[in-house]
């Protein structure tokens, strides 16, 4: 149990971590310091070396939950905070493949093609739907942490 709970703990680390570097601290940079050309190829080389580490971090929780939670007894036996991490577990991974699937498939053929403006959307289109992720991964952080103490 206390492996399962130590992988868990560095993939959500791993996730929610490399989401909250990338939105508060290396996009307000690229936005100041690059022209749309650099800036553009940067996120496409930084999400291209990001999301196998997210797409294992994916894997190692889902895989990690539900041994905890088969130690614990199974679903009927665990606080309603369990069953909330799961659901946003699902969420977000619905975001994230997404994220990868479709708008990061856009970037990357953007800038292939040197189409800006299309990047440029992409991105945004990037940055709204990692954002949201971010915030449920943040709720995710405060869900596991206090959930046994809320009731």
């Amino acid at each position: 149990m206390s492996f399962a709970l130590a992988l868990h703990l560095l993939s959500a680390t791993a996730w929610v971590g490399g989401m909250f570097f990338a939105y508060q601290i290396l996009r307000p940079v690229a936005s100041e310091m690059f022209e749309p050309a650099v800036r553009l190829t940067l996120w496409k080389n930084v999400f291209w070396r990001f999301f196998p580490w997210v797409k294992a971090s994916i894997v190692l929780l889902f895989v990690s939950g539900f041994w905890m939670i088969r130690g614990l007894g199974g679903m009927a036996n665990v606080g309603w905070h369990v069953h909330l991490m799961l659901l946003l577990a699902v969420v977000m991974t619905v975001v994230f493949f997404m994220i990868r699937g479709k708008y990061f498939r856009g970037l990357r053929a953007a800038v292939e093609a040197e189409d800006w403006k299309e990047g440029a959307d992409r991105l945004s289109d990037i940055r709204k739907a990692v954002g949201l992720n971010l915030i449920l991964g943040l709720l995710v952080i405060a869900v596991a942490g206090l959930g046994r103490y809320l009731g």
